[in-house]
């Protein structure tokens, strides 16, 4: 009798050691190779799902997209303006290990990203989604006094954006100067500036 074999189950296996071949060594290591070792399978195993390292790839941004998802979801605030912007921004700081190993494995992509046309597309579309939740907030902020008048809404989503995923480049490199608290109270005072 041959053998059932449940394919979601080991899609979900597949998924779980892509991700700690990801949490350990970043998109830099991510190889069929290095996934087939981390589940104690064969090569061929993961050649029957990916045919080569670009679906692997592809298949591990899904694994982190939804590793992020409920950290995204949390930051679905009811708060408007700069409530709301605080509480967004938040939920991508390195505040707790988990963010920091979602963090790296971000990080570690843009280097793919950067070298892959096709790649950099998604990453720049990626960027537009996240200014798109910023905007309104920002709109709020500003039509409430919040955010100073006259203050232009796109150049302050572009600083907010690239401040805090500077402020997350920094955490991993430096987690002793810039643990939670840290990276709380710096957000805060870049807000108070805009006011």
């Amino acid at each position: 009798m041959p053998v059932t074999v449940d394919h979601d189950a080991r899609r979900r296996e597949v998924a779980e050691a892509v991700w700690r071949v990801l949490a350990d060594t970043g998109f830099a290591g991510l190889s069929l190779r290095a996934v087939a070792k981390e589940m104690g399978a064969t090569t061929g195993l993961l050649t029957h799902y990916f045919r080569s390292k670009r679906e692997l790839v592809q298949h591990a941004l899904e694994v982190v997209h939804e590793r992020t998802a409920p950290r995204m979801r949390e930051a679905e605030t009811p708060d408007h303006g700069v409530d709301g912007l605080r509480v967004r921004l938040r939920a991508v700081l390195v505040d707790d290990d988990e963010a920091a190993v979602l963090s790296k494995v971000w990080v570690g992509f843009w280097d793919l990203a950067l070298a892959d046309a096709e790649l950099g597309l998604a990453e720049a579309a990626r960027y537009e989604r996240w200014r798109e939740r910023l905007r309104p907030l920002v709109d709020e902020a500003i039509a409430a006094g919040e955010l100073a008048a006259g203050r232009d809404r796109e150049t302050v989503v572009d600083l907010l954006t690239a401040f805090t995923h500077g402020l997350v480049v920094q955490a991993l490199f430096d987690p002793d100067r810039f643990p939670a608290a840290r990276q709380y109270a710096v957000l805060d005072e870049l807000l108070a500036s805009l006011s």
